[in-house]
Parts: structure tokens; sequence; C-alpha cells
């Protein structure tokens, strides 16, 4: 028998990328969390510390690139004498 202060839901498999707060790399890591039967996933606080979530996507994405991954810096050529 379901408590009352359980919330109803199945599990659900998500990746969430986020932000680090020790670092401006984009991150991800798949996880298995609640899902409402309204379809909201809820993600706990434990989770969340120390992180900025930038999205919560349905299942496991294989990211090929993610933002800042492809910068190259080349070296700046000047033509003035």
């Amino acid at each position: 028998m379901q408590s009352k202060l359980e919330p109803a839901g199945t599990i659900k498999e998500v990746t969430i990328i986020y932000y680090g707060d020790l670092s401006l790399e984009l991150q991800h890591s798949v996880e298995h969390f609640l899902q409402l039967e309204n379809g909201r996933v809820i993600i706990p606080d434990s989770y969340k510390q120390d992180k900025s979530i930038i999205a919560v996507c349905d299942g496991a994405v294989n990211i090929l690139n993610k933002f800042g991954e492809r910068i190259e810096f080349t070296p700046h050529h000047s033509n003035a004498v």
C-alpha cells in the first residue's frame, strides 16, 4: 500500500544537462528519477546541489559535442609595424 506522503509515479530515465558551480563547462549525466502522472520528473534536491540545470531530456541522450568543446584558439597576427 502506498503512503499518502509518497507521490505516485514511475521511474524515468533522463539526461540532465547542467553547469556545475565550479566550472563553466557544460556537463550532462544520465539518471533515473521519479516521474509523476502529469509527466513532471522529480529531481531530488541532493542532485540539484551545486548545479544549474539547463535541460531535462527524455532517455539517455548521446551528446556529440557541447558548447565550447570545439573552440580553437589561434595566435593573433598583427600587421602593425
